[in-house]
């Protein structure tokens, strides 16, 4: 075992309490462990751990070593990241629905530029299911389950849609108790292409089949964030994906009705073409938006 190796191994024993532990953490014997701290002990000429039958304890010098060997370790660490994220440069297009896009997209696309000076990244922001070989997209964010088997998916999370209006307009309208009575409300949509839309409910709360109600929009829009904006205005119902509006919720902005007949959650998933196909650029952005996305969606 090189002095590098071992340093590790030590710093995680110190950290993991015992021999046991580490080896455990590690995924090795605990004979490599004893071997690997022997090892530093030898070079130091003196003892690091006093050992009792089942735990030990960091001598001084110990205390010195492990200090002495995370700051080594640590910028290894640092420049060996420097010079791998030196070597990422190209684009990456990305394609995600456009307030999705904006909440939580964003963010990790700003970092990642930071993170990879050389990299360059395009990002479309469209509330439509984009054909990733035919429009040259790399990486797409979907609010759906995935359906064509070629691609790759990571999933990143799920949303639920939702029934939502604003407190003045429930307080002025009829009590709402069921997701029949919605044609006799006032219906935010978002049909470009006339004034109905059918939303689909679960038949009971205790059932998995569902059924949908024609609404009436008397307000059509093309745009999801324009639409809880005039719902927060009391306009009437709007039908947004959780995530569309996380912090209205919990301002008590909009109120979320019927939820006892919502439908079953949706996946958010990150889809890809197969990795071995992609460039050095579109392997790292999965790599580093995959884990940063879960994280953020956690909370939708």
């Amino acid at each position: 075992m090189d002095r590098l190796e071992a340093m590790s191994v030590f710093v995680v024993v110190v950290e993991a309490g015992s021999l046991a532990a580490a080896a455990r953490q590690l995924g090795c014997s605990p004979a490599s462990v004893t071997r690997a701290v022997a090892q530093l002990e030898a070079a130091a000429g003196e003892r690091l751990l006093e050992r009792t039958t089942r735990r030990f304890n960091v001598t001084e010098a110990g205390s010195r070593h492990v200090a002495a060997y995370r700051i080594m370790l640590d910028e290894l660490d640092r420049l060996e990241h420097r010079e791998r994220d030196a070597e990422i440069h190209g684009t990456v297009v990305i394609t995600a629905p456009e307030l999705f896009g904006s909440l939580h997209v964003m963010p990790v696309v700003e970092s990642f530029l930071e993170a990879y000076p050389r990299a360059q990244v395009r990002v479309l922001l469209m509330n439509r299911i984009v054909d990733l070989v035919g429009e040259g997209v790399d990486v797409a964010i979907r609010v759906a389950a995935l359906q064509d088997s070629s691609m790759h998916a990571i999933r990143i999370g799920e949303v639920r849609p939702l029934i939502c209006a604003a407190p003045k307009y429930l307080s002025n309208h009829p009590p709402l108790m069921h997701p029949s009575e919605l044609q006799d409300h006032w219906c935010i949509g978002l049909n470009e292409a006339g004034t109905h839309e059918l939303w689909r409910y679960r038949e009971s709360p205790s059932s998995r089949r569902t059924r949908s109600v024609r609404v009436t929009c008397r307000l059509s829009l093309n745009s999801a964030g324009v639409a809880i904006k005039a719902a927060e205005r009391g306009l009437g119902l709007v039908r947004p994906l959780s995530y569309q509006v996380q912090r209205q919720l919990a301002d008590r902005v909009l109120v979320n009705v019927l939820s006892e007949y919502e439908l079953e959650p949706l996946p958010v998933q990150m889809v890809f073409q197969p990795r071995k196909s992609a460039s050095v650029a579109v392997r790292a952005f999965i790599d580093y938006a995959a884990p940063l996305l879960k994280r953020a969606t956690l909370g939708i």
